[in-house]
């Protein structure tokens, strides 16, 4: 009877033990849950901002004394991407100093709500970190639309934007019908207030900025038309006193040739705006 008494007791212990080893280990397991996971083309940090999925990809080892980290801002940010087509891009930034940085703001199409998530973006870095006041902006499709109007609502705090096929016409793509949920608007109010709302319609401040643009883009790509998108924009910007250069890819389209990511003038133009001589 007593034998059978010390077992109940051993068999209550271990109860006891393995429950409160199990409280111990929530904590630990929800920072797991918690803790993003993105697979990046270079090694890299990831981490939350706002409950958004960032991440940065650190530069080489600064000199001492150097201040603050010159950083590339990249869109879209979104499941797979940036993709080992960056990796090459990346690597030259990365040995000449310059960090890479995005967040997910998911399918945004460039809306209000996911402004207020690059916002977020910009304060953790500027403010929390030590990175430069003024980035260069670079959009891959339709990371243009995100980065273009962000950076017309902040041309003080961007130093250039770079385009790799960008969106910058709502209309052109994904459309109103589809991009009007992102804006919480019907088709017909977003086309009412495509000002408020479209990248080529809101060059003014990047002009008087004086910000530079650069966008490299194929002459057949029919899903982001190059006439409707980054030709449209050097023409906006032209007029309004600004600057900007398209390159024009002959007999590409909306794909993943190698001269769009591995391409030497918008690398230098990218590289001589991230680290503007002193």
């Amino acid at each position: 009877m007593a034998s059978l008494r010390l077992s109940q007791a051993l068999l209550r212990r271990l109860r006891l033990g393995m429950f409160s080893a199990l409280l111990a280990s929530l904590p630990a397991l929800h920072a797991a849950d918690a803790a993003p996971v993105k697979i990046l083309p270079l090694p890299g940090e990831t981490f939350l901002v706002d409950g958004l999925t960032a991440f940065v990809i650190p530069a080489k080892p600064k000199a001492q004394g150097e201040g603050r980290t010159p950083w590339v801002w990249y869109a879209p940010t979104l499941r797979g991407l940036p993709d080992k087509e960056e990796q090459w891009l990346f690597t030259r930034l990365t040995e000449a100093g310059i960090a890479i940085a995005g967040i997910d703001v998911g399918e945004s199409f460039g809306s209000p709500e996911g402004r207020v998530g690059f916002s977020a973006l910009y304060d953790e870095l500027t403010q929390r970190r030590t990175f430069a006041l003024r980035p260069v902006l670079l959009g891959r499709s339709r990371g243009g639309l995100m980065a273009l109007n962000w950076a017309t609502e902040n041309p003080e705090k961007v130093a250039a934007f770079a385009g790799i096929y960008p969106v910058c016409n709502l209309v052109s793509y994904p459309g109103l019908a589809k991009a009007a949920p992102a804006y919480g608007l019907t088709p017909a109010q977003l086309e009412a207030q495509l000002a408020e709302h479209n990248p080529i319609d809101r060059l003014a401040p990047l002009a008087r900025a004086r910000v530079p643009l650069l966008m490299i883009h194929g002459d057949i790509d029919t899903l982001v038309p190059l006439e409707d998108n980054s030709l449209e924009v050097r023409t906006r910007i032209f007029a309004l006193g600004g600057q900007c250069r398209v390159i024009i890819a002959r007999g590409q389209g909306h794909n993943r040739w190698a001269g769009f990511f591995q391409n030497e003038e918008l690398t230098d133009f990218v590289i001589r705006h991230a680290r503007p001589a002193r």
